[in-house]
């Protein structure tokens, strides 16, 4: 008896002890869970109600033909007007697939189906950033889905996707912490500062669900771009758990925004020391489609003169640019190429190019592969910047302790000259008639200058309060625009323009806005007097130095020029 008592004392006494062991390590548990829950994430997180209409999430049903690929998915599907892009997550150390290695596949939306409607070629694969593919698929007809497959893999199950038109896609954290969030759709007024207490800036991983998400005040906001108080949280651990945080923006009262805006940084996180004397003095930065035939030339002259970094923004290229690129960046050019797929977003992709060229460059000039510096003067770029930025007002003697912010450099339009084809020599020898009248002008700026909201309309920036622009003397520097080629070359403007706040030519709005060739109306038809239009001065300047200081000597060639040419007989 006495031996069953003592059992169960010991009994009790075990349990007891199980019962408080896990009692204590419940609660020890719990405070860590959530003390590292607030060491993360440090501010409260609010839910936010998202709109009751869904964007299209659909996971495609793979067909039965193909085997699934489990180690790629499509972490993000865009429709466009013309087209289909798609974001292909894969493994960082994965080799990646060529375009002959895929198809297009486009599938029934109804999720019973798991028919192949359509194959068809990709019309490009590129891509920007290690783990990650972009695939440019031909548009995609009502009521179907498209993803993409391997011919020797299989299918990979459709991603969500989101119509063009109204999304957050880009986000970047600058130097202040605050984040620059890129936005399509908000509709907002050109060159004007709009109420900014009207939005509140999101932050999470997954707005299909809306679990969490963490909200922040807007600071400002300007056409397409907002600028948010990045949270403590986000700039702490945005990297720890869960991988890359999405950024979106909501209008309160109103639904989030759709997002595929992934937060990154300019120049990697963290502090990054601040140079005491930037390496470039003159850079270019550009947004370009399908101008691959005019790079070489419009690089190599303007290194001459003195740039010295370019910034191109490919803005769904499908010829030949980004060799081009490369075999310049292998002679030595400093020259980069960004891919840029959003389209009609010139002006977000010059503020975007204006934050990466800050800590690299003194001055940048914004101006399109048509349009080249001329010197009459026969200085060098740098001269001429020197020159200017440290010249006083003669009139002013208030603003002469006012820094450059901007040069203003008057643009001349410049026609076929008489020309059908177009001219072996480059555009700068062949086109030598222009208008007499400058048509607006293009600028060259300090990034450290602009506004906070970076505002940009037709390549000039609003500066910050303490710098001033200067217009320069034409006899000095202006832009050559070799705008209205011949007809080949000038069809290609119809297909689409890349100014958000410029109207497609193809359509029937702005019919007279300078932005167009006028009498052309909306239509690609050549003019029966095309080649003899915009011809009011014949300007030789630029022709003239350029025969005086690139040929080379013993073929008679240019430096853009290819070998195959031959000698060619200077005019």
């Amino acid at each position: 008896m006495r031996d069953r008592r003592k059992h169960d004392v010991v009994s009790w006494s075990r349990f007891f002890w199980f019962t408080a062991v896990v009692v204590v390590s419940c609660v020890l548990l719990t405070g860590f869970s959530f003390s590292t829950f607030r060491l993360f994430f440090g501010e409260t997180f609010h839910p936010v109600l998202g709109s009751t209409r869904q964007t299209s999430t659909i996971n495609a049903v793979v067909s039965n033909e193909f085997p699934v690929v489990p180690v790629l998915s499509i972490r993000e599907t865009i429709l466009f007007p013309d087209q289909v892009i798609l974001f292909l997550e894969c493994p960082p150390r994965a080799r990646l697939f060529t375009k002959e290695e895929l198809l297009c596949i486009y599938l029934s939306a109804d999720n019973n189906s798991s028919e192949t409607r359509l194959k068809k070629p990709p019309a490009r694969v590129d891509s920007r950033q290690v783990g990650e593919q972009i695939v440019w698929c031909p548009g995609c007809p009502r009521g179907l889905i498209v993803t993409v497959a391997s011919k020797s893999n299989g299918v990979i199950p459709a991603g969500p996707s989101h119509r063009w038109g109204t999304l957050a896609y880009e986000a970047l954290i600058d130097k202040d912490n605050t984040t620059l969030l890129f936005v399509k759709g908000l509709n907002l007024r050109p060159e004007r500062v709009s109420n900014a207490s009207r939005f509140e800036c999101v932050y999470g991983w997954d707005f299909s669900r809306l679990n969490l998400v963490l909200r922040s005040e807007v600071l400002s906001i300007a056409q397409e771009i907002v600028r948010c108080k990045t949270p403590l949280s986000v700039l702490n651990g945005q990297q720890k758990v869960n991988g890359p945080v999405k950024v979106s923006i909501r209008i309160k009262g109103n639904g989030l925004l759709p997002s595929v805006a992934r937060l990154g940084h300019l120049v990697g996180p963290g502090l990054q020391p601040v140079p005491t004397r930037k390496p470039h003095e003159m850079c270019i930065c550009t947004m370009a489609r399908n101008q691959a035939r005019f790079l070489k030339e419009w690089v190599m002259y303007h290194a001459q003169i003195g740039v010295q970094r370019w910034y191109i923004y490919d803005n769904n290229s499908d010829d030949d640019t980004d060799s081009v690129i490369e075999s310049l960046s292998d002679a030595n050019y400093n020259i980069s190429r960004h891919i840029w797929p959003w389209i009609k977003t010139q002006e977000a992709g010059f503020a975007h190019c204006a934050l990466r060229s800050r800590s690299s460059c003194d001055w940048v000039g914004f101006i399109d592969v048509d349009e080249f510096f001329h010197l009459p003067s026969g200085l060098t770029l740098q001269a001429v910047l020197r020159n200017l930025s440290s010249r006083a007002p003669s009139l002013d003697t208030e603003a002469a302790h006012i820094p450059i912010g901007e040069l203003r450099v008057s643009c001349y339009s410049f026609g076929p000259s008489g020309l059908r084809h177009v001219p072996r020599q480059g555009v700068m020898v062949g086109y030598t008639c222009r208008m007499t009248a400058p048509e607006r002008h293009k600028s060259i700026v300090r990034p450290e200058a602009l506004n906070s909201t970076l505002i940009n309309v037709v390549h000039h920036f609003h500066l910050m309060h303490g710098f001033r622009f200067l217009d320069v003397d034409k006899t000095m520097m202006v832009v050559n625009h070799y705008k209205y080629q011949v007809w080949e070359v000038f069809k290609e403007k119809f297909y689409r323009r890349v100014a958000t706040y410029v109207a497609d030519w193809k359509d029937e709005q702005n019919v007279g806005s300078k932005d167009r060739a006028p009498g052309l109306g909306t239509k690609a038809v050549e003019p029966v007097d095309w080649s003899s239009r915009f011809c009011e001065v014949l300007d030789t300047g630029l022709r003239d130095r350029v025969l005086q200081n690139f040929v080379n000597p013993k073929t008679f060639l240019l430096p853009w020029q290819d070998a195959n040419d031959g000698k060619q007989s200077l005019v």
